[in-house]
Formats: C-alpha cells, sequence, structure tokens
C-alpha cells in the first residue's frame, strides 16, 4: 500500500475511529435521506469508500471524512437518479401516453437542454457544484447548507455565485474559464 499504511493499521483505525461513528452516520443518513430502505446499504457503501481511502493515507479526523464520503455519496445517487428519470421520459414518449404533452421536437430540445445542464454541472467546482445543487435542486436555505456544509453563509454565497456565473458561462458564453478564477 502507498504512503507506508498497512493493512493492520488501516483495520485498527476503522475499528477505532470509524465504527463508533456508526450511530452518527446513520442518524445523518436517515436525517438527509428520503428512501428510508437504502440506508443500511448506504452506510455499507460508505465504509467501503473510507476504508479504500484509508489504505491510500489515513484520513484525520475520521468523523468530517465519514460524513463528507456520506455527503458525497448520496449527491451521486441523486445524479444517477436524474440520468434515470431523463432516461423514463424517454421511455413515455415512445408511449404517446398525453395529448397535451410538447410534441417530439419539444421533447428533444428539452433533453439536450438537461443534458447541457448535467455536462455544465459535472465541470463545476466540488464545491460550487455542491452548493448550487443543494440550492437550485434541493431547495435549501443558505443557513441549511452552511450547516450541512459545515462553512459560512457568505462562503455559501460566494460558491453559490461563482457555480452561477460558471453555468451560464457553460451554458450561454464562453466555455474555456468554467468559473474556476478565484
Amino acid at each position: 500500500m502507498g504512503d507506508g499504511v498497512t493493512v493492520s493499521e488501516v483495520d485498527a483505525w476503522f475499528v477505532r475511529e470509524v465504527l463508533p461513528l456508526e450511530s452518527v452516520l446513520m442518524q445523518f443518513l436517515r436525517r438527509n435521506w428520503s428512501n428510508k430502505s437504502e440506508i443500511a446499504d448506504m452506510r455499507q457503501d460508505v465504509y467501503v469508500r473510507v476504508y479504500e481511502a484509508a489504505r491510500r493515507q489515513i484520513p484525520q479526523p475520521a468523523k468530517p471524512f465519514v460524513l463528507a464520503t456520506a455527503r458525497n455519496l448520496m449527491i451521486n445517487r441523486v445524479r444517477r437518479e436524474q440520468v434515470v428519470s431523463i432516461e423514463a421520459v424517454a421511455d413515455l414518449d415512445a408511449l404517446g401516453v398525453a395529448a397535451d404533452t410538447p410534441g417530439p421536437e419539444a421533447v428533444a430540445i428539452g433533453k439536450d437542454t438537461l443534458r447541457r445542464v448535467q455536462a455544465a454541472l459535472d465541470r463545476l467546482p466540488e464545491r460550487s457544484r455542491e452548493v448550487v445543487v443543494l440550492k437550485q435542486i434541493e431547495e435549501l436555505s443558505r443557513q441549511e447548507i452552511a450547516q450541512r456544509m459545515g462553512i459560512g453563509e457568505e462562503t455559501v454565497k460566494w460558491h453559490m455565485a461563482k457555480g452561477m456565473r460558471a453555468l451560464a458561462d457553460m451554458i450561454y458564453g464562453d466555455p474555456g474559464e468554467l468559473g474556476r478564477k478565484s
């Protein structure tokens, strides 16, 4: 393993630092994930990701790392569900379900727009992307975002402005900068 971390060191760290956080992790998952039947699986996925990361370098302190890993896992699952929902819309189009639905051209334009927005979101810096998703998709307040991410409200405001500017540039303007300037 890299950086001189042995399996026994990782095992000992995991038992000593991570497993005692299980109640905190479960409370975090229950509070932030709507599908309660997936929480036990998510806990295991978090443990796997944390353990694999520790094989490279043991993170200190453990608690913020475990919770950040859980948060990132939830964000990835939400993204994956959004992609599936776009494909589900394509299946509904084939059925021709409702007469008042938009025509094929409008649907194609809408799907293309969704793909471009998702691609632009994927290209944002991580913190700005997270703030934009929490604000625009999950509709959290600036205060709720600050609490969830462990940052100040002014920092949330800054990341939101940076993320939205970058999205606008990528979707409507010059995609060269990607909003990565400080």
